[in-house]
């Protein structure tokens, strides 16, 4: 037999409006495809394709099937002869594998609890009573039923305990909703509660549709403080740097498009495909990631980037398009209108009007050129010199030669500078100004050059004596690894934020590098003090041995220093209280303090070693 998840994966990658278009003549009918049945002798197109739930039908033979069936009936093959067949087209190695029950999957529980919970959101949405409000919201964005019902939407309504209760008196632990991300715990509430509550519910599914997470997106203006969108935590089944919502939905609109539509949250997908354009895909709230890409890239060569306009989102664009570009994905760039985005556009412009703003799409180096000749780039040598440096990475990604080839020429020809110069520098990174990044692997900010932070070696120099690690402190040790290895940005977010830094000079520091991972000395707007240490570090010398166990270290002190005042804190006010109970209750949170101070600090013993970073809580992956 062949297992199940091999068969799903050929399901996946073929497309069966190929595969049936090879014998009937189809033609597009809104979100369907029709021609003449080959199961009968039909004058008038009575046979039906629908991709998006991957059958066929015919309403005048009555003949109707999926993929399989189809190659079945069209050939006479065998089911697992058909898998065969169509595996070996689509580049799926298929392979039998006895009668013997498998193992079962130890992710099993998980994904169907939040089957379970889906059903219950889901549930909560059509409810004549609690989910009116939620429905109308729907409504008012342009959201129709059978939008709701093609990604699943629910919702999570305003209680602590209801996907709690329902789910215990269905026998799924605490324990287990916690684990996924279901249910959560504060300082200030004795048991777990609902991590949802009074939101629109996004299911997050794998290509394979099974149910990873959820997002939601608050009602109204929500409880005070509450942030608007919310996601699921990582956990055993989900990881967001591997998965993009809505590929499971979309991918075969996109290989019938022959292009994605990247974009930056879920309700963007949801309106695009309310508008008729169902080939979106977004990033989950995270950079794009090289896995991310590489999944993207089984189903198309090319990518439309509808980010944000405002500097924050043309970094984004800018970072997804050169990880885009290194797995083989030529990218380009849609521009709307300030204070405009995908949802806006197509609710107020349609389908139309959207497919206008696709079609003046321009190529991410094109982009990258227009917006450095509008900011006086090329008016002067020394800015012609850092204008340089930002068109580098997107010649460093292109892992299409003939592309690569184009974009050195034109990058040539707009600076002036020869071709050989161009290919040294694209060569030899370090022996440029170094004011540029260049982009990592991952498409994440630098890489380490040799004998940095982060490098292979190990932070040693080939044939050096190692040097004395110099008394720096945990925050400078952290920014060091930052700045030198910018793919260890998202993973200190994970864990610590800006008031985690006593020194205000490198809280700054940390904040910008949230918000522009690529930042440089050069960067407009940074104060001298700033700016100043800025180039200390960017130019320090010291080489850190074993980055994970040295990010590990830093983020573990930082985060015990906040223990250690929020102790004090506690301390200061047991001794203030005169009332039992807020008595008892500030010695049951000391308790829970030196818990977690302890189980943090035996993770960092046991787990820290050269790579290890990703044992560690908080980690993307």
């Amino acid at each position: 037999m062949i297992p199940d998840e091999i068969v799903e994966e050929v399901r996946i990658r073929a497309d069966l409006v190929e595969v049936v278009g090879e014998v009937v003549q189809l033609k597009r009918s809104g979100k369907e495809w029709k021609g003449k049945c080959p199961f009968h002798d039909d004058r008038t197109p009575s046979f039906y394709v629908v991709p998006d739930k991957g059958f066929y039908k015919c309403f005048g033979c009555d003949e109707s099937g999926d993929l399989f069936s189809f190659v079945m009936k069209q050939t006479g093959m065998e089911f697992n002869d058909a898998v065969k067949h169509l595996g070996a087209r689509y580049g799926v190695e298929v392979r039998e594998v006895g009668t013997r029950e498998e193992e079962e999957d130890p992710n099993r529980p998980f994904y169907e609890l939040n089957a379970f919970a889906r059903d219950w959101f889901r549930e909560q949405l059509l409810d004549p009573r609690s989910g009116k409000e939620a429905r109308s919201y729907l409504t008012e964005r342009g959201l129709d039923e059978e939008t709701w019902e093609r990604f699943g939407l629910g919702f999570a309504p305003d209680s602590w305990r209801g996907l709690r209760d329902h789910a215990n008196s269905h026998g799924y632990s605490d324990g287990l909703l916690l684990e996924a991300g279901l249910l959560t715990k504060s300082e200030r509430a004795s048991e777990p509660y609902d991590r949802f509550r009074h939101r629109i519910i996004f299911p997050i599914e794998s290509v394979a549709r099974k149910v990873l997470a959820f997002g939601g997106r608050v009602l109204g203006k929500g409880a005070h403080g509450a942030p608007k969108y919310l996601n699921s935590p990582e956990s055993a089944i989900y990881h967001k740097g591997e998965t993009l919502y809505a590929l499971g939905w979309n991918r075969n609109a996109i290989r019938r498009e022959e292009e994605a539509l990247v974009v930056e949250g879920y309700m963007d997908v949801v309106s695009l495909a309310a508008g008729g354009l169902g080939h979106a895909v977004a990033t989950l709230g995270t950079a794009m990631t090289t896995e991310q890409a590489q999944l993207l890239r089984r189903y198309t060569g090319r990518a439309l980037l509808l980010f944000d306009s405002d500097e924050a989102g043309l970094r984004a664009t800018f970072r997804a398009g050169d990880v885009l570009l290194a797995a083989g994905i030529h990218p380009s760039v849609v521009t709307f209108p300030p204070g405009e985005d995908p949802d806006t556009v197509v609710q107020s412009q349609g389908e139309e009007g959207m497919r206008r703003h696709l079609q003046g799409a321009v190529d991410l180096l094109d982009r990258k050129l227009q917006l450095l000749d509008e900011r006086g780039y090329f008016d002067s040598i020394d800015r012609m010199r850092r204008a340089v440096d930002k068109l580098l990475p997107p010649l460093r990604a292109a892992a299409d030669p003939a592309l690569r080839d184009i974009y050195v020429a034109k990058v040539a020809e707009r600076t002036g500078i020869r071709r050989e110069t161009l290919e040294e520098e694209i060569r030899n990174p370090s022996r440029g100004s170094g004011r540029g990044s260049p982009p990592s692997s991952s498409g994440r900010g630098s890489s380490p050059g040799p004998g940095r932070i982060g490098s292979p070696t190990g932070g040693r120099r080939s044939g050096s004596a190692p040097r004395r690690r110099l008394g720096l402190g945990p925050e400078r040790h952290l920014l060091l690894i930052l700045l030198h290895s910018r793919e260890w940005i998202e993973r200190a977010a994970e864990r610590v934020g800006p008031d985690d830094f006593a020194d205000p000079v490198f809280r700054e520091i940390f904040e910008r590098l949230l918000d522009n991972p690529e930042l440089s000395a050069d960067d407009d707007g940074l104060a001298p003090p700033i700016r100043q240490r800025l180039e200390s570090l960017l130019g320090d010398p010291e080489e850190l041995e074993h980055t994970g166990r040295i990010f590990d270290e830093s983020v573990g002190a930082l985060k015990e220093r906040r223990l250690q005042a929020r102790q004090t804190e506690l301390r200061e006010a047991l001794g203030r209280s005169t009332d039992p109970e807020e008595k008892q209750r500030l010695l049951k949170e000391l308790a829970s303090f030196r818990t977690e101070r302890q189980g943090r600090w035996n993770v960092i013993r046991r787990g820290a070693s050269p790579g290890s970073h990703n044992q560690s809580e908080g980690t993307d992956r």
